[in-house]
């Protein structure tokens, strides 16, 4: 059993081993193509199916891809049909050049399982390239007499193509003086050599022209063709010679560089490198070579330096030219100098005064300068002046002096400075002439007030502007310069109306802006004018002034004004209109103006509110009140209108008028409605008036209790701090504790102040609140002091009274609520309805609360003395007969004593008995509570 496993894993081993072996034998066999180039793309090279022996479908389903060994793709398989077809259009010659074979490889990769196929396409060559020569024509020189059967190698023609389609053969056309021998070299190339049959002579023929032809063996056969130009060189057998064998010229002295003083010539019958003639000097001095110049190749001879006759009146040179062989020839050139007037006259400056003062006398001396020429006679004599357009002239003093002085007035402002050419000329043939220009400056006198660049100024300013406007600018310019041009603006002392121009406008003295200091009012000051002065810092200074006129623009701030009707009269008028009035009766007309000006106080009229708004209409522009229907029996007697009267500002503002017309049937009718209306606005007027003066009062008086209220609680609130003294028993110090023992007693009536501390939570519906012991005075440390025993006394079984009250108190009950109708204030239902007052402020609130809690204690020990009965508590004396003890909620319930743990409840017997017999609606609740 053991023995037949172990020899299947064997044979499955030797299984995987054949069919690796199988597969690897697939992947190494190569499968070769062939494709000639330049075919065109998507030719078809093969079809790998059939040559993989694989279905179509299983190119596709065994996801078949072609992958390249090259950079480009040059094929790509079709899956669909299984066909290999050209991607890209394949050139031979760039793909391999002259190598053979040229091959492209490439792999078919299988996948499921994977298999590769490698593949290999041969690229066939095609005649596609003709042969070709590196140029279009070869030059060749040959000398004449050379040997026959010479050889001279050609260059060969390139061909891209290879095997039979490259270079098979060259050829010439005959002539008698050159054959061609083509020949063969180890790598197959050929190439030809020139192979010369007979003599060259270059008197018979310079020149000869060849066409070298070179083929290739491809079919069509292609060609390509040079052109040989051979060149016949001739032998050097003649000497140069000279059209002269000397040379005269003249030249002027001083003449320019480069000049050509002569040119000789010479001629030698060769051609060529022989006939090439070179020229040079033959054994002359150095200055000769420092004074001319001689082409080798032209034989022209110019100037190089100076030429001058003082020094030397002529010059003789020798001559040699040479030709490309080395034969030479010689000549002499004999120059002559002539003299000229070549020296200028020189102008040289003496003095100078740069700058002058434009205010200089005439006949002040400027420069003094001296003319000086180095020919001589007519040459050496100079004649020396100025431009004609400078107030300046020349005058002569010593020999060959002259100075420059004024002869005008100056100005800086029109002229800040003259460049005076001086001009010195001899007379010489020709004439010489030199120039000096002398800058002459002129400094600045303060001489030109400041002049404003207009002759008045036009400011507009929107009235009611802000403070620090910027309404304008004034320029002036000086046309002096530095500290004579600053210019400082002012201006000049005047009144706008009252007011002097300082408290409405102010100029910056720099820039000259003009600013408004204060809002303007354009129906007070329409437009004023202000005097500008300008100022230079010049020394003395001058000025200049400007009026400066600012004229208010108009804005819409006035609202029109009612002129008729009056409306500020305390009985308004009445308008009579009969009941016999037709459409169109004028019943008034409403007159009103506007202080504003233009298209502000134009004015529009339109009826804003009617008794009977069909009856009347008003004029658009006039305010004419007319009826706009005859007047019928139902009309009311007495109509009221409101006309509004608008403006055609922007925005627009408007006013109305009342008016009051009554329709009556006769003028005695009317009399008496007149005598009767205006008794009942009186009394209505009279009505208003005390309901004004009512309300007035009762918001003082308001004013005054809260005031009061607030007073009283900050003067309370600050002795309470001040008698509170932290200790462990909890107590209160007050220094000023009345020693009378009748008001210590326990009467009831509160003798004991309460300080208490309110905790409210946002969460809870209700407020508790936090009683602090009460505050028990300090008695004095003197045992003399009147009272003092029987206050100790009284101290001592006040406070036994109260521990043992609560001992004797209940727990406390939080579910103690006031009901909506028994809360004090304006929450509860009774507020003000009942005979009693219930607190309306916190001070009386909180005044409640403490004898609230005190009557409390008191009324659970059964001896209350507050005054008020049984039940009431005292408190009905001043919060009115409703408000008994039933309205009280049980404070006790949350009150706990700081630094103990008991707690003050209220007691079963006497508080609970009372509030059950007329609480009414908590009589139940109470009563669970209790059993509680």
């Amino acid at each position: 059993m053991a023995g037949g496993m172990e020899t299947r894993p064997r044979k499955r081993q030797v299984l995987c081993f054949f069919l690796c072996l199988c597969v690897s034998l697939v992947a190494c066999e190569t499968i070769r193509y062939s494709v000639r180039e330049e075919k065109k793309s998507g030719s078809l090279v093969a079809n790998v199916a059939k040559d993989l022996k694989l279905d179509v479908g299983e190119l596709s389903g065994r996801s078949a891809r072609l992958v390249s060994k090259n950079t480009k793709e040059y094929f790509e398989l079709n899956t669909s049909s299984g066909d290999v077809i050209i991607k890209e259009k394949i050139d031979r010659e760039d793909l391999c050049g002259q190598s053979d074979p040229c091959l492209l490889q490439f792999e078919i990769v299988l996948e499921n399982p994977l298999q590769l196929y490698r593949m290999e396409v041969q690229i066939h060559d095609v005649n596609d390239n003709s042969p070709k020569f590196s140029k279009n024509e070869f030059p060749l020189e040959l000398p004449e007499h050379l040997p026959v059967n010479s050889r001279f190698p050609l260059e060969r023609a390139q061909d891209s193509d290879i095997g039979t389609n490259g270079i098979q053969s060259y050829a010439i056309l005959s002539n008698e003086h050159f054959s061609l021998d083509v020949q063969t070299r180890g790598d197959g190339s050929k190439y030809a050599e020139l192979v010369l049959e007979k003599q060259l002579d270059r008197e018979e023929q310079a020149q000869l022209m060849l066409i070298l032809t070179a083929a290739d063996g491809g079919l069509p056969q292609r060609t390509g063709t040079a052109q040989i130009r051979i060149n016949v060189l001739d032998s050097n057998d003649n000497f140069p010679q000279f059209s002269q064998s000397v040379y005269k010229v003249q030249l002027m002295e001083n003449s320019p560089q480069d000049t050509l003083v002569t040119k000789v010539e010479a001629s030698d019958l060769d051609q060529g490198p022989n006939a090439e003639i070179t020229y040079s000097f033959g054994q002359v001095p150095d200055r000769i070579l420092k004074l001319f110049k001689l082409n080798q190749f032209s034989g022209e001879i110019t100037v190089l330096g100076i030429i001058d006759c003082e020094e030397r009146s002529s010059y003789e040179m020798n001559i040699q030219a040479t030709d490309g062989g080395g034969l030479y020839a010689h000549c002499k050139v004999l120059v002559e100098i002539e003299d000229m007037n070549d020296n200028a006259p020189e102008v040289t400056l003496t003095s100078l005064s740069g700058t002058i003062p434009e205010d200089s006398s005439p006949e002040t001396v400027v420069a003094l300068f001296s003319v000086r020429d180095r020919d001589s006679g007519d040459n050496g004599r100079t004649v020396c002046s100025i431009q004609d357009n400078v107030p300046f002239a020349l005058k002569s003093t010593l020999k060959n002096y002259y100075e420059l002085v004024t002869q005008k007035p100056l100005d800086r402002e029109k002229v800040p400075e003259y460049n005076i050419s001086i001009t010195a000329t001899d007379r010489g043939t020709p004439r010489l002439t030199s120039v000096r220009v002398i800058c002459v400056q002129l400094s600045d006198i303060n001489d030109n007030p400041p002049v404003f660049n207009e002759s008045s100024y036009v400011m507009y300013l929107k009235e009611n502007n802000h403070p620090g406007l910027l309404i304008g600018t004034v320029h002036a310019a000086d046309l002096d310069t530095e500290q004579n041009a600053k210019v400082t603006y002012s201006a000049l002392p005047g009144n706008i109306g009252d007011l002097p121009f300082s408290s409405s406008i102010s100029i910056n003295s720099e820039n000259g802006n003009v600013y408004a200091l204060q809002s303007l009012d354009y129906e007070q000051t329409r437009d004023f004018q202000v005097t500008v002065r300008a100022a230079d810092g010049g020394s003395p200074p001058l000025s200049s002034e400007v009026i400066v006129r600012v004229v208010i623009i108009d804005e819409n701030d006035n609202a029109p004004f009612i002129l008729y009707p009056l409306q500020n009269s305390s009985s308004p008028a009445n308008d009579l209109v009969p009941r016999s009035a037709e459409a169109g009766y004028l019943v008034t007309k409403v007159v009103a103006v506007d202080g504003d000006s233009g298209q502000n106080s134009w004015l529009s009229y339109q009826l804003l509110k009617a008794t009977d708004p069909g009856l009347f209409a008003v004029g658009l522009q006039t305010g004419e009140v007319k009826t706009s229907r005859p007047i019928t029996s139902p009309d009311s007697v007495k109509q009221k209108l409101i006309v509004l009267v608008r403006d055609n500002g922007e925005p627009p503002r408007s006013t109305t008028s009342t008016l009051n017309v009554l329709l009556v049937d006769g003028f005695s009718d009317a009399y008496m409605q007149l005598l009767d209306v205006p008794q009942e606005e009186e009394q209505q007027d009279t009505i208003t008036l005390y309901l004004v003066i009512s309300l007035s009062f009762v918001s003082f008086l308001f004013l005054v209790c809260v005031v009061t209220i607030i007073a009283i609680r900050l003067y309370k609130t600050r002795q309470c701090r001040e008698r509170y003294v932290p200790s462990s028993r909890n107590f209160y110090f007050e220094p000023n504790f009345p020693t009378n023992p009748a008001n210590t007693s326990v009467t009831g009536s509160l003798p004991q102040s309460y300080c208490y501390e309110v905790s409210l939570t946002t969460g809870s519906g209700t407020s508790e609140f936090k009683f602090l012991r009460p505050l028990v005075p300090s008695l004095s440390a003197d045992p003399s002091a009147a009272g003092g025993s029987v206050l100790d006394s009284q101290i001592n079984s006040q406070l036994k009274e109260e521990k043992e009250s609560l001992r004797e108190q209940a727990q406390p009950n939080p579910d103690w609520r006031f009901s909506q109708a028994q809360r004090p204030g304006t929450s509860g239902s009774q507020n003000g309805e009942e005979g009693g007052a219930w607190p309306n402020n916190q001070f009386d609130t909180e005044m409640l609360q403490a004898m609230i809690l005190a009557s409390a204690n008191e009324a659970a020990d059964g001896n209350s003395t507050l005054g008020g009965g049984a039940g009431t508590m005292g408190l009905s004396t001043r919060y009115g007969p409703q408000f008994t003890l039933q309205h009280v909620p049980d404070y006790r319930q949350n009150v706990y004593i700081p630094g103990s743990t008991a707690t003050l409840s209220n007691s079963s017997g006497k508080r609970d008995g009372k509030s059950s017999g007329s609480s009414g609606g908590n009589k139940k609740k109470s009563g669970k509570k209790e059993k509680k």
